[in-house]
């Protein structure tokens, strides 16, 4: 007995049709996965020395691998605000895999990543016009460690994340620890300067021989800087957004009960992509003196950069901004009348053409940008005096501004002092702070010639 077959096509058919295309977008998307799967083995099966100093191979390996595997992490969107942090892409243009059995290769016979490759985009993808001063997790640090009586040695780079301290730590229990601030600034073709990285390796090297701590050379620390920001080159804003700042610590991360130097040391930099320091910009800040209050002593450590010198600040700088005041002024514990400084940076004054700043005495913090301010104002002409400054003359100045690695040149609006308030210009920076602020960040920047060899420049 013979069968036919109907020509009616059954109603439910096309849910036939519907889960057979299922299946298939099913099987696409397991691929899919499983190749997704394949890529994070071979990243995984990498050494874990490589990831955490990939300087150690050869440059191409290097480079290709450095920039693809930040991409690939879990690890690199982990520490990012999801409301203001997005990429473009989690991909590649095109990315291949080879076998390799080089004698010199550290992966022989496995499959690693060449250096045929291309990104989608050079720069993280943030909201680089609305940066301001704040943390932003990047993709590395650095770490080096030493012993009392030791010297520094087998800094590397790991990816940046927590890191892990004894309670009884030096830097916790006893505050002997240091930081550093500079930036990193982009040029129009992309290389990247940094701002005079030696003197900040030379002042971390004061601070630490009056903390009794061991410091890195200034080759040592120098080297560690560029580093780091090569290593998070795709932080550096692009040219007229923002810099890269750049913070590095040293500190005892050794366990200590009683009063004494930590075993151990720790040195470490971190990185930030930032834009003003000062929520009005480049626009005047107002400042209060504080006559109570006092930032530092004579025989202290106010003249290193020691972090118990800025927990000392907070407490007149919460009640000065809680007044609408931008920062405070501080004046000397002894006479209560001479200017020292701000609470992260230094102070200037102009009266015709002479400027006049508070000498170093030991309580104040041999600023690298005011040392720079120095240098430019007199090339530029003008007669500038260290010395001793009476909060009066204040009341009679032309112009006050602030100079700080934050901030470069802040112009000053006001200055507020028992109750009585002088205010400077109107719209902006004065005449002098202006002419000083674009000489110098057009150095900083690249856009002028480097005649004083401040700059550093790494492609």
């Amino acid at each position: 007995m013979s069968v036919g077959v109907s020509p009616l096509v059954p109603a439910n058919a096309h849910l036939s049709n519907f889960s057979t295309k299922e299946k298939r977008g099913k099987r696409r998307r397991g691929k899919e996965k499983r190749e997704r799967m394949e890529s994070n083995a071979v990243l995984a099966s990498l050494q874990p020395n490589f990831l955490l100093c990939p300087s150690r191979f050869s440059p191409s390996f290097s480079a290709a691998a450095a920039t693809f595997l930040p991409l690939f992490s879990s690890q690199r969107t982990r520490f990012c605000p999801p409301q203001f942090l997005k990429f473009q892409k989690q991909v590649l243009v095109s990315a291949s895999f080879r076998n390799v059995n080089e004698a010199n290769s550290p992966f022989s016979g496995a499959a690693v990543l060449t250096d045929s490759y291309s990104e989608v985009s050079e720069l993280a993808d943030i909201e680089w016009d609305n940066l301001g001063f704040g943390f932003i997790p990047t993709d590395y640090m650095y770490m080096m460690k030493c012993t009392q009586g030791g010297n520094f040695s087998k800094g590397e780079l790991q990816r940046f994340g927590n890191i892990e301290l004894n309670p009884s730590a030096g830097v916790l229990n006893y505050g002997q620890g240091l930081f550093e601030g500079l930036k990193a600034y982009r040029k129009e073709n992309s290389n990247i300067l940094l701002f005079r990285p030696e003197e900040n390796a030379l002042r971390m090297r004061l601070g630490a021989e009056r903390m009794c701590m061991p410091a890195p050379t200034v080759e040592q620390f120098v080297e560690a800087v560029k580093e780091t920001v090569l290593a998070n080159k795709r932080w550096v804003p692009p040219p007229g957004k923002g810099s890269l700042y750049i913070r590095p610590l040293l500190m005892g991360s050794g366990a200590v009960l009683g009063v004494a130097p930590a075993p151990e040391y720790t040195f470490l930099i971190y990185v930030s992509p930032v834009g003003n320091y000062f929520k009005e910009g480049v626009a005047p800040i107002n400042l209060i003196v504080e006559h109570e209050l006092h930032r530092a002593t004579p025989g202290g450590t106010g003249g290193v950069k020691t972090i118990g010198n800025y927990a000392a600040v907070l407490k007149a700088q919460s009640a000065a901004k809680a007044k609408g005041y931008s920062d405070v002024l501080y004046l000397d514990c002894v006479h209560k009348k001479y200017l020292e400084e701000v609470s992260s940076c230094n102070i200037f004054m102009v009266k015709g053409n002479v400027i006049s700043t508070p000498a170093i005495k030991g309580t104040i913090l041999p600023g690298i940008t005011r040392k720079s301010i120095i240098d430019v104002a007199q090339n530029q002409g003008f007669q500038v005096e260290e010395r001793l400054v009476p909060v009066d003359e204040l009341l009679d100045a032309d112009e006050v501004f602030c100079t700080g690695t934050a901030v470069v040149v802040s112009p000053v609006g006001s200055i507020t002092y028992k109750g009585k308030r002088v205010s400077y210009g109107v719209d902006g920076f004065g005449a002098v702070s202006q002419q000083l602020y674009s000489v110098l960040t057009r150095l900083q920047m690249g856009f002028t010639e480097d005649k004083m060899n401040w700059t550093v420049e790494l492609s």
